[in-house]
């Protein structure tokens, strides 16, 4: 009975302890209330669950998987303090659920609203792009508005992800899980701050350092620390600047002056060229008239190429003086930009920044000597070039070509256009006529190889010969009648009969067979005149003489006869027969 009594004794004591540390913890435990966020500390890892011990006789129970990274990496050590959100009490097995990720949520949100009310800045970084602006994580999820990302509107908002940075928070509302955020607040402020500084330390003629922030057609905007300078694009370089983005990028930090500052307006007008001394200043005495230069082609117009013989310093090339023998159209028919060439200085103009160049005057003038090679009567022989309306051009040596004109292509044959008589790169002769060496103009002719047939035209139909030869052509005022090839004479009207005749028109055609007179010459006008009327005068005056001739013989044989007859009979002599 002792025993037992004993046994039963301890039992009853053992219960009573048990009793009270359940009531001790029950009582301990009723302080926190669920949805509460305590600190605790990790005691014990396993593969499901980390164990962690919020001060209490019980271990509260974490997923494993909410202390994974994204590359699945438990990111939890033994002792660590956590901050954790006390789900729910399990009574029936006694449990404790906790929660890491829940109680970072509401620590977040409280500081948001603590940000928010203390007027502060938080932390966050940009993780996508979404309709509107960005989406931005700061523990939740917020949005950034894009007119609230920069100071101006960015293009490429994809440029940001990835980036942190510090913002303003705009609004927010707890229920809705809503935040908007702004970085532009943040960035107006910085550069308000800056600006004043900036401000105070501005003047005309200092030298500055600055961001290139914007660039236009006409040139770039330079953030100098809280305003922007304008950098026009004929502040930039001596030299030919094509477009400013030939030398500028956004983000280029570049030393530059202040030329002019309106404080009261807050305009800024910078100057980079104006570092160094401009090229023009000693150009004239660095390249006197006869200087041979090099440089690079930077510009063509239809009448000259531009070349730059140094940074500042471009000269005119002039189409005429690219070559002494080639007719060049345009520049770019022998040079292109880029190229690099050689020319001589031919005058310079630094008061109006103009150097006049030659390529030509590299080699001698073939025209300085093409006289003494050709004096005028020269035949020369060469190959048909071109055939133009007004005559051929005849390839000479040294590049130098020598005109036919159409006139000077035959002495008596009516060309319309030399594409008649002649082909390209055919072979022919020509007699030097005349050489100008100030137009450069070289005249030949081919007609001169041979003899004027008009100077013979007096020996060969002297006046009042009769000729005879087809019409080639019937006009109102008379017809022209060929005498020999591209020889012809013209039957006046009046002279066509000594009947009047208005117009020969109808009457006669072309091809008719018909004779005339030669009544007028004129080698040195190249023209004969023909009379029908006067030729047929000439032949009734000769019937008309032959007439009189015949009637006088006549006379004179009755009057022989009759003599004799006399004679005869008195002499008694039978008379002669005379039939």
């Amino acid at each position: 009975m002792e025993t037992l009594s004993m046994d039963e004794s301890g039992f009853d004591a053992e219960m009573e302890d048990m009793d009270s540390m359940r009531d001790l913890y029950e009582q301990s435990f009723q302080n926190i209330q669920e949805g509460e966020v305590i600190q605790g500390r990790i005691v014990q890892i396993t593969d499901d669950f980390v164990m962690v011990d919020i001060g209490y006789k019980s271990e509260g129970q974490i997923p494993i998987g909410e202390f994974r990274d994204e590359e699945g990496t438990i990111k939890a050590a033994l002792g660590d303090d956590v901050d954790v959100l006390l789900e729910y009490h399990d009574d029936d097995d006694g449990t404790i659920h906790l929660s890491k990720e829940k109680a970072a949520k509401i620590k977040v949100w409280d500081d948001i609203s603590r940000i928010y009310n203390e007027d502060g800045v938080i932390e966050g970084k940009i993780i996508s792009k979404v309709k509107g602006g960005l989406s931005v994580d700061i523990g939740v999820q917020a949005f950034l508005p894009g007119s609230q990302v920069d100071l101006r509107p960015v293009r490429n908002l994809e440029s940001l992800l990835g980036q942190t940075f510090p913002f303003k928070v705009l609004k927010y509302n707890k229920k809705r899980r809503n935040v908007v955020l702004s970085r532009r607040v943040l960035l107006e402020k910085e550069r308000e701050q800056m600006k004043s500084q900036t401000l105070a330390n501005l003047e005309d003629g200092k030298i500055v350092d600055g961001v290139v922030k914007n660039i236009t057609d006409y040139g770039v905007f330079v953030d100098l620390g809280g305003i922007d300078g304008l950098l026009h694009i004929t502040d930039m370089s001596w030299g030919r600047v094509g477009h400013p983005s030939e030398m500028f990028h956004v983000g280029d930090r570049i030393k530059v002056v202040v030329l002019s500052f309106d404080r009261e307006h807050e305009r800024v007008s910078l100057g980079l060229k104006q570092l160094v001394a401009d090229p023009w200043t000693n150009a004239q005495e660095k390249y006197p008239v006869g200087t041979q230069v090099k440089g690079k082609v930077v510009s063509l117009t239809d009448y000259g190429a531009f070349v730059e013989i140094e940074e500042g310093v471009e000269g005119l090339i002039h189409v005429s003086e690219m070559s002494w023998t080639k007719k060049i159209r345009h520049p770019s028919k022998i040079l292109s930009v880029g190229d690099q060439v050689e020319a001589v200085v031919l005058s310079i103009n630094p008061e109006s920044k103009r150097i006049s160049l030659g390529m030509k005057q590299l080699e001698p003038n073939p025209w300085d000597v093409i006289a003494q090679k050709y004096p005028v009567g020269t035949t020369i022989a060469g190959k048909i070039k071109n055939i133009t309306d007004f005559g051929i051009f005849i390839g000479i040596d040294e590049g130098i070509d020598g005109l036919v004109h159409i006139s000077d292509i035959s002495w008596t044959k009516r060309v319309k256009h030399p594409s008649e008589v002649f082909r390209k790169n055919q072979e022919v002769q020509a007699i030097v006529l005349n050489i100008d060496k100030e137009n450069e103009r070289f005249s030949l002719g081919i007609k001169q190889l041979e003899p004027d047939p008009w100077e013979s035209i007096p020996e060969r139909y002297p006046l009042g010969s009769i000729i005879s030869g087809p019409i080639t052509n019937v006009t109102d005022f008379g017809l022209f009648v060929e005498l020999e090839e591209g020889i012809e004479g013209l039957i006046h009207v009046s002279e066509i009969s000594k009947e009047k005749i208005k117009s020969p028109v109808g009457q006669y055609k072309p091809g008719d067979q018909i004779t005339a007179k030669v009544i007028n010459i004129s080698p040195k006008d190249r023209k004969i005149g023909l009379s029908v009327k006067k030729m047929e005068e000439q032949e009734e005056r000769a019937n008309y003489d032959d007439y009189l001739n015949t009637s006088k013989a006549a006379t004179s044989n009755l009057g022989e006869l009759l003599k004799e007859e006399l004679e005869a009979r008195a002499n008694s002599t039978p008379p002669a027969d005379k039939t």
